[in-house]
């Protein structure tokens, strides 16, 4: 991991589905750099000595780790009071990063009762708990980050819900951005390429990796502390200007990411090995 200047003591980040993956690695970038992280988890799916042990390893602030239902108000009212009960005093960043949906596996598997739910954890929690943390600590947080993927634009198996998800999601990045313009807020949305995870492989099954290595580089992926990198980078009050956006975070390879791409790929190994 590289150096960096970027100091976030004093800092409170709150951080949804902060508990693997993304979100971890997020918190991580974050402690190390002195700020106090808020870790939501929904299911206990996760060793609190483990995470504790990784922020200790890398010397970075100790997580408070904190079970809480992104979709249940209660959930999220209770947590905000009692971080506020132990002194915490204003939400810094919050970065929304839950995303859950049933797959789905042909076009009779659409219902609305589950495109809502989609919305319900990969949607509305970056607003509710934006109005929420308003409501409790009387500031909105001045960096808000929604998670986001290339869903919107490309296909994906089994996508359909999570994919329709995440674009309201962006439409709301750039919606909230102007209603709140007024409380200097910079909100933004980061998408990013596949990324190996236990979300990836739960979503679209263990085969996937072993499929990929036959057509695409390792580079392909994303590793999870390249987004968190970026994120912290937008939260750093270098990059306040850039507010309602959506950001690609994919190494550019949304662009060459196609059938060309691998005939190039296809012709040069056949030089290489004539």
């Amino acid at each position: 991991m590289k150096q960096s200047f970027l100091d976030f003591t004093g800092k409170t980040v709150l951080i949804t589905g902060g508990t693997r993956g993304i979100g971890l690695e997020t918190g991580l970038s974050f402690a190390k750099r002195g700020a106090l992280c808020v870790l939501t988890y929904r299911w206990g799916d996760h060793n609190e000595s483990d995470i504790y042990r990784l922020f200790e390893e890398h010397n970075a602030i100790k997580p408070i780790l904190a079970q809480a239902d992104v979709a249940s108000e209660q959930d999220t009212n209770e947590l905000l009071e009692g971080l506020k009960a132990h002194q915490i005093s204003k939400i810094d960043i919050f970065i929304s990063n839950v995303s859950a949906a049933m797959v789905i596996n042909c076009f009779e598997d659409y219902t609305l009762k589950g495109l809502k739910q989609s919305i319900s954890y990969s949607t509305w929690p970056m607003v509710a708990y934006t109005q929420a943390i308003h409501k409790v600590f009387g500031t909105y947080p001045k960096y808000i980050l929604g998670v986001s993927s290339t869903g919107p634009d490309d296909y994906s198996i089994g996508y359909d819900y999570v994919a329709a998800s995440k674009t309201v999601m962006e439409v709301f990045v750039k919606y909230m951005n102007y209603r709140l313009r007024e409380f200097d807020v910079c909100i933004n949305a980061v998408r990013s390429r596949a990324i190996k995870t236990k979300s990836l492989e739960a979503t679209f099954g263990k085969e996937l990796e072993a499929f990929a290595k036959q057509f695409v580089p390792d580079s392909y992926w994303i590793q999870p502390e390249e987004l968190a990198e970026a994120m912290v980078a937008l939260c750093s009050g270098y990059c306040d200007i850039i507010t309602g956006q959506t950001i690609n975070v994919d190494k550019g390879t949304s662009f060459f990411d196609n059938l060309m791409e691998i005939y190039t790929r296809e012709q040069k190994r056949k030089k290489q090995t004539a």
